[in-house]
């Protein structure tokens, strides 16, 4: 009896031989005890947008504005202003100015205030985001079949992808799917969602061109925790002194979608995750009456480092074995990638791996620049990435979250032809 298999996705020829059929997909010769597999997609990022907010909040900047609001000698402040000292990041952006009146009050603003800032300025982000994507990846909002989008600051329903897709003009049949819970580990989860329903669109026939986005507005919830610094100093996290409000999106394409090979920007090889087990207290971002409250123990990122070996070691083996990246005699390694990383310790994952600083300079940069922005920060460090000269031709990008969670996907640059460059 014949089936159909399933095979891992690849634009590459299992014999070298063998050119590429016409249509753009490969063909498969290998027997697996008479299952016949079946030809897979080329996945294509054709596109990649980014969008901050325009106002700043410099390092330097953060005693004058604590001082409006509170005693800056109390323990809490003071360990709060210790960390952002250590950090190193230089600004970090904001949806509203330092002085604007919704700060400047003596009570914090409440969740239903919090949730309509969000649905206004968190929406007009990832709008800008989109559009961005969209206009380098050459589509119009007619053209997207699904969008595959995730934040870890906005809980409301309907969710806030479709207020994105309806500012857009996508059509009402678009297949929108909202993740929920993944935390900074988002942006990665999303891709690799939205990998799945290319791959099962191209086995049905049909083109899919996928428009991921995210978006996370942190500066909203500070005054609550703030308010929590100043009355229980003991449970300061460096939250406060981490994160900017930011969005990204980008479009991922079958190679059914016309156009595509074209202007691909990073074609996507594998992708895995795994959930370290009885980590979950270790991060968590839950509901508070004054707004989401995130925790992150010591202890999380001496565990996400431990698991970010085998979950690269997985990938590694079947992209070289699967991808053709790598030859019979030469074994990939950590240093023949460029990497996109944001787990809470990169220096750890550097230092683990032997990487050279310069393989995460595009992280490092973002993270220096801007500090993270939980759930956009992996899709922004590949924008990025791109647009920082020569470097490594395959790039693994990870991130970890609550759960606790590591998403991974391994990518390769593309060429493009000069007119599409």
């Amino acid at each position: 009896m014949e089936f159909v298999t399933l095979v891992k996705p690849s634009h590459f020829v299992d014999d070298p031989g063998k050119s590429r059929p016409e249509s753009g997909v490969q063909n498969s010769s290998r027997e697996n005890r008479g299952a016949k597999e079946t030809v897979t997609p080329m996945l294509s990022v054709t596109g990649l947008g980014t969008q901050y907010p325009p106002f700043t909040l410099k390092s330097d900047q953060l005693e004058t504005f604590l001082r409006n609001f509170y005693d800056v000698e109390s323990p809490g402040i003071q360990k709060l202003l210790q960390m952002n000292r250590s950090t190193m990041i230089e600004s970090r952006q904001m949806i509203k100015a330092i002085d604007d009146p919704f700060w400047c009050r003596s009570v914090a603003p409440s969740i239903g205030e919090l949730d309509r800032c969000f649905r206004s300025a968190g929406v007009d982000l990832a709008v800008q985001a989109c559009k961005k994507a969209m206009r380098e990846a050459r589509l119009s909002p007619r053209d997207i079949t699904h969008t595959v989008a995730v934040t870890g600051t906005n809980a409301g329903s309907p969710g806030f992808d479709l207020l994105v897709c309806q500012k857009l003009g996508l059509k009402p049949e678009t297949d929108r799917t909202l993740l929920h819970g993944v935390g900074c580990a988002g942006g990665v989860c999303a891709v690799r969602t939205a990998a799945a329903m290319a791959q099962s669109y191209f086995m049905r026939g049909r083109s899919a061109r996928i428009l991921v986005f995210a978006c996370d507005v942190f500066s909203i919830y500070v005054r609550a925790d703030l308010d929590e610094v100043v009355d229980q100093p003991e449970l300061v996290t460096a939250g406060s002194a981490l994160y900017s409000d930011g969005a990204a999106a980008l479009v991922l394409c079958n190679d059914l979608s016309e156009g595509t090979q074209n202007r691909s920007v990073y074609e996507l090889l594998d992708w895995a995750t795994t959930t370290i087990p009885d980590s979950a207290r270790q991060s968590e971002l839950m509901m508070d009456p004054r707004g989401f409250k995130g925790t992150l123990t010591k202890e999380g990122p001496e565990l996400a480092v431990k698991a970010i070996v085998p979950l690269f070691e997985r990938l590694r083996s079947s992209v070289a074995a699967e991808s053709g990246l790598g030859q019979s005699s030469t074994t990939m390694e950590a240093k023949d990638f460029d990497w996109a990383l944001t787990i809470a310790s990169m220096a750890g994952v550097q230092q683990c791996f032997g990487l050279h600083e310069e393989q995460l300079r595009a992280s490092f940069d973002v993270y220096r620049s801007h500090g993270w922005s939980s759930s956009p920060t992996v899709l922004i460090i590949l924008d990025k990435l791109r647009k920082m000269g020569e470097g490594r031709e395959n790039v693994v990008a990870c991130t970890s979250g609550p759960g606790m969670t590591l998403e991974m996907v391994v990518l390769k640059r593309s060429v493009r032809s000069d007119e599409d460059e």
